[in-house]
């Protein structure tokens, strides 16, 4: 009896769970929903990566508890540069078409050259926009902790997207870089959130 139920449910699965699921991510990977599918990937593993620090925080008693509002914070500011790595990838293979190993390369340059100055200054920028910070306070902690970011990436990102280029079409680009990517979200969030800069007073008092 055990054995029937099992081979339903395994039949189930088969006929109906896989085949609707396979229809989901096709559709998702559309190129009529490929911005929103890219949009909600960034976010939501972007909030995942800021959960995950902030839990490391807690477990080393930097912090009390979970800041709901810095990890939405952190989740729309990983939506923008989702948005900005949408149309960057599409760019980048309307300009360098092709998958062979000279074009790769030049992709991966022009990727770290370009593309994670652009990503990481649109994260900080909505950063400061969605923490009301002022404009000094903005370029002040693009100036301390910026270079932080673009240094790991160098680390991480070139073998990185030497597979995203070389073996993966446009459309899957921004799920693979989110997915690569969480273990870095969580420490952007550590690198962001560390030695906040205070607002300065420029009011004459």
């Amino acid at each position: 009896m055990c054995v029937g139920i099992k081979i339903k449910i395994v039949k189930a699965i088969k006929n109906t769970i896989v085949p609707k699921f396979c229809e989901f991510v096709t559709k998702a990977f559309n190129e009529k929903y490929l911005l929103l599918t890219n949009v909600v990937i960034s976010v939501s593993l972007s909030g995942l990566g800021d959960v995950l620090e902030q839990h490391y925080e807690i477990l080393t008693n930097q912090v009390q508890e979970w800041d709901k509002i810095r990890t939405r914070n952190m989740s729309l500011s990983g939506g923008s540069v989702g948005i900005v790595c949408h149309y960057w990838y599409q760019y980048l293979d309307k300009f360098l078409p092709g998958y062979t190993l000279r074009i790769v390369l030049k992709k991966i340059v022009v990727d770290q050259l370009m593309g994670s100055p652009i990503f990481i200054s649109t994260f900080f920028i909505t950063v400061a926009v969605l923490n009301s910070s002022t404009k000094e306070k903005c370029i002040q902690e693009i100036k301390d902790k910026a270079w932080k970011l673009y240094i790991a990436e160098w680390a991480i990102w070139p073998p990185a997207q030497f597979i995203n280029f070389y073996l993966l079409p446009t459309k899957y680009r921004v799920l693979f870089d989110n997915t690569v990517s969480l273990g870095y979200d969580v420490y952007t969030s550590s690198v962001v959130h560390k030695n906040p800069i205070k607002e300065t007073n420029e009011k004459n008092t």
